[in-house]
């Protein structure tokens, strides 16, 4: 068992060799899969703002105090469903991802306009149902800093850098 297990193990070196071979199949398609599926998303919540089924409709509108909710909320959703689109076909990524960073920022705003919805008890320590909804933005940014990190400098994704080549067996090894 410990002859399986060591550093030049059978168990090591096959393990080695699925995990590069997953390599190669996954690392073309992750990028534009987080780049559609974030897409996907916006679309949807964005046209549920749209057609005034939003859940956070109410959240939006008292993260906004000054402006009409029933001109902000769809206008919002609008915009997201343009972002989505964006990301969805690919077209003018280097004009929607800092958008969409910027408008995923935004939402942060929630918790300085509405902090009796955010925290529990006044603690910020324990977020309600809805500030985790908002806290998750942070994944969302960090999905967007990443496209931004790897969009093609052309406005569609056909440039070669979009995506990733897989990499060469040497750098997987390492």
């Amino acid at each position: 068992m410990k002859t399986l297990l060591r550093g030049g193990g059978l168990l090591v070196r096959l393990g080695g060799a699925a995990d590069a071979r997953l390599v190669r199949v996954l690392r073309p398609a992750a990028l534009p899969s987080l780049r559609i599926l974030l897409g996907v998303l916006f679309m949807w919540f964005g046209a549920l703002k749209v057609a005034g089924v939003s859940p956070v409709a109410a959240m939006v509108a008292g993260t906004l105090p000054w402006a009409d909710p029933h001109m902000v909320v769809p206008v919002l959703g609008a915009v997201e469903v343009l972002l989505g689109a964006a990301l969805v076909t690919g077209v003018a990524l280097r004009l929607a991802l800092p958008v969409l960073a910027a408008h995923l920022c935004g939402t942060f705003l929630t918790f300085v306009m509405l902090p009796g919805l955010m925290f529990a008890q006044g603690d910020p320590l324990l977020l309600t149902e809805d500030g985790e909804f908002v806290m998750k933005n942070l994944v969302l940014i960090g999905a967007t800093l990443a496209l931004i990190a790897h969009a093609p400098a052309r406005s569609r994704n056909i440039s070669p850098a979009w995506p990733l080549p897989a990499p060469s067996r040497a750098a997987v090894k390492e």
